[in-house]
């Protein structure tokens, strides 16, 4: 058994060495009969090898056409940039598809996440994230109306985090929610994949001090996107310095 988890080992990693090394997005790998001959081993076992690399994202299988190299997954680092820059950063040119841009008043949670009174009015802005073309995110934003006047008087803005600067309200940090979710029907027809599907699901509250700026909510495609969280050491906790312990004058 243990050769056999062996054998399995040697052929996952020769296939990310081809992944990583040698094929390029969409290329296909070599067949199961192949890699049979080459290692030595059963079907099963490179089938086992294959399915790893599948979880791990670097492979997709197409139904009736084989397995391929899956497109590069770009990294969510979970810190407080636009969109827009954490793509140009990476080298891709991002764009939007405005969904829709409207005014209106305030659900209750988006009233709490913002600090405002149910009902206040914010601008409502919904749209599909692209870069380089493709789809990466559907994100759902509101800003206080009061805050930002005129917002949307000349469109919709490129990034919002660079309007919000030119106003003097440069974010400066936020809080974000991430979690793992399957994709509804909305959200899979946007992004082009499957319902069902893997995505991220991120909630953000932006701040400039102590104001809530952007409250913002979207969904990621999981096939595109791996989650990148820097870490260090945490800092010793405080503590209250004591003298000693305290005496009554009954103890004196």
């Amino acid at each position: 058994m243990a050769g056999q988890g062996l054998k399995y080992v040697k052929v996952r990693d020769h296939l990310r060495s081809l992944v990583t090394h040698e094929l390029a997005v969409g290329d296909p790998i070599p067949s199961e009969r192949i890699l049979c001959e080459q290692f030595g081993v059963s079907r099963m076992t490179v089938r086992q090898a294959v399915d790893a690399l599948v979880v791990e994202g670097l492979l997709v299988r197409e139904q009736g056409r084989g397995t391929f190299v899956a497109p590069i997954k770009v990294d969510l680092e979970v810190r407080l940039s636009s969109f827009d820059e954490e793509m140009q950063r990476r080298g891709m040119t991002p764009s939007s598809k405005v969904l829709a841009s409207e005014v209106v008043d305030a659900a209750p949670d988006v009233a709490d996440a913002l600090e405002l009174l149910p009902g206040e009015r914010v601008f409502s802005l919904y749209r599909v994230r692209l870069a380089d073309g493709e789809p990466m995110a559907v994100e759902q934003s509101w800003l206080p109306m009061r805050l930002v006047p005129g917002l949307l008087d000349e469109g919709v803005p490129e990034s919002l985090y660079a309007e919000l600067r030119r106003r003097g309200l440069e974010p400066d940090w936020g809080e974000d929610v991430v979690a793992a979710a399957e994709a509804d029907g909305e959200d899979a027809a946007l992004l082009g994949i499957e319902p069902g599907r893997a995505v991220l699901r991120l909630t953000r509250r932006t701040f400039a001090g102590q104001v809530a700026t952007v409250y913002s909510r979207s969904v990621y495609r999981a096939d595109r996107y791996v989650l990148w969280v820097p870490l260090r050491r945490p800092q010793r906790p405080l503590t209250p310095r004591t003298t000693g312990p305290r005496t009554t004058k009954d103890e004196r």
